[in-house]
């Protein structure tokens, strides 16, 4: 079963590698059809291959993750993203799972995106870099699945977009995955998140440092877009209780407020802080490709296909959801388990009580870990 708090240990330091998967000569070719090359992935591995590979599993990162899902280059304190759940006796437990982690197509740590150099005129692609989808994502998962010779998958897992993928994976190859987590994720976005994405998006490109996307060299950028666009993102992780315990109607830095139209209530100077990091670790244009690529995605949105393709699937799944999560409400998920229900694939679905609403896939909730824990204990168990 899964590990008690005391044995669980951290990875340490850890190693970002890159590899180029597609060439001019080999060179990505996307679902618009457009082509692209050189494509190169950031990606890190923790644990040991066991053999035959029957204890690998994929990390899907969500908006703005990286590669560095555990462990830490350096800052004990500035750990990965998912360093909660991976490592050492933790619920994906890397002594005993070989775990993979790349950067998404399109982002800005290491793997190629808009602010990677277009070959064709030795300047950053900006927004000449083509529109991917979901699927495009997942190729490029697979390329490097094949790169370093994994030829079984025992789980993929991931939250929010990173369970899109996971969703976007065992639809388009079916037989690949023994078993998939969706976390915290959604099959199709509702207005409501497509207009959070939209508003996102205006407040970069409508900020005069966009420069139409070429704002790479020129000493300015669109930081104050990307900053809001942030800071409106990040209320939309958190719950309102979890504003609420975190920040209630505390003024910062004083006992009295200042009665002015600056930053007064600590829930706004965290929200400037969220803003004003974001700028140090994303590309604005990389925000832009990957909000869009979440709007798009609908992979149950033809009815015949999606009966032909679940039919062949092969993956168990297990689809989790947050009680106070509103971004992507735990409706979202049922309609997950309604359809893969309805085609036969197997799911198990727990909705888990936690206060800190959309980013409680990426901190400790016992129940969360637990699940997660047991659920990968079975799969090793049964892969043996």
């Amino acid at each position: 079963m899964g590990a008690t708090d005391d044995t669980r240990r951290s990875l340490g330091l850890v190693e970002t590698q890159r590899v180029v998967l597609y060439t001019e000569d080999d060179p990505l070719v996307l679902d618009s059809g457009e082509t692209l090359a050189p494509v190169e992935v950031a990606y890190e591995t923790y644990g040991e291959r066991a053999p035959g590979d029957g204890n690998v599993v994929v990390v899907c990162h969500a908006l703005t993750g990286d590669a560095n899902a555990a462990g830490h280059h350096g800052d004990p304190t500035r750990p990965g993203w998912w360093d909660t759940l991976i490592g050492p006796g933790k619920p994906v437990d890397t002594d005993r799972l070989f775990v993979l982690s790349s950067n998404l197509l399109g982002g800005c740590q290491g793997t190629t995106g808009p602010s990677s150099t277009d070959p064709a005129t030795g300047e950053p692609y900006g927004l000449r870099f083509p529109l991917f989808t979901v699927s495009d994502l997942v190729r490029v998962q697979r390329r490097l699945l094949a790169h370093l010779g994994v030829e079984r998958v025992l789980a993929a897992i991931g939250g929010s977009l990173g369970g899109m993928q996971v969703l976007q994976w065992a639809l388009d190859h079916p037989d690949e995955l023994n078993n998939g987590i969706v976390v915290c994720a959604t099959a199709r976005l509702s207005a409501q998140n497509i207009a959070f994405s939209a508003v996102a998006r205006a407040a970069i490109m409508n900020d005069p440092d966009f420069q139409d996307g070429d704002y790479y060299g020129t000493g300015r950028g669109p930081d104050h877009g990307l900053s809001v666009a942030r800071m409106m993102a990040h209320i939309t992780y958190l719950s309102e209780e979890s504003m609420r315990q975190k920040f209630g109607r505390r003024i910062q830095d004083r006992d009295e407020p200042r009665f002015d139209l600056g930053v007064d209530f600590q829930v706004e100077s965290y929200l400037q802080h969220q803003g004003k990091a974001f700028l140090d670790r994303f590309d604005a244009n990389s925000y832009l490709y990957l909000t869009r690529v979440m709007d798009y995605f609908d992979p149950f949105a033809d009815p015949t296909r999606v009966r032909e393709r679940l039919a062949r699937c092969r993956t168990r799944f297990l689809v989790l959801s947050f009680d106070t999560d509103w971004r992507f409400d735990t409706s979202h998920s049922k309609q997950v388990v309604r359809t893969l229900t309805a085609h036969r694939v197997p799911v198990t679905f727990r909705e888990i009580a936690s206060p800190h609403g959309h980013d409680s896939f990426l901190l400790e909730v016992p129940e969360y870990h637990r699940t997660v824990a047991a659920y990968l204990d079975r799969a090793l168990a049964e892969a043996r």
